[in-house]
């Protein structure tokens, strides 16, 4: 009796594991992949932005020291 109990119980986890795996299977075929060309836009347009705000804050901390260099002396 206890063996029909752990074999159940066993199946029952294979079977939610393979239920898992089918609708993982299922949502991934609903997703909508970007395209090579929509990923080099994003990507582009990631750095571009990177870049923009590296420069705005390396302006602002020159200005900044500027200041406090100033207001010291």
């Amino acid at each position: 009796m206890a063996e029909a109990a752990k074999q159940s119980k066993k199946t029952a986890v294979f079977s939610r594991m393979f239920k898992y795996f089918r609708e993982v299977k299922a949502e991934l075929k609903k997703v909508i992949w970007p395209t090579r060309k929509q990923i080099t836009n994003n990507t582009g347009v990631v750095i571009l932005s990177i870049i923009i705000i590296g420069i705005v804050i390396w302006v602002l901390d020159l200005v900044f020291g500027w200041g406090v260099n100033l207001f010291i002396k």
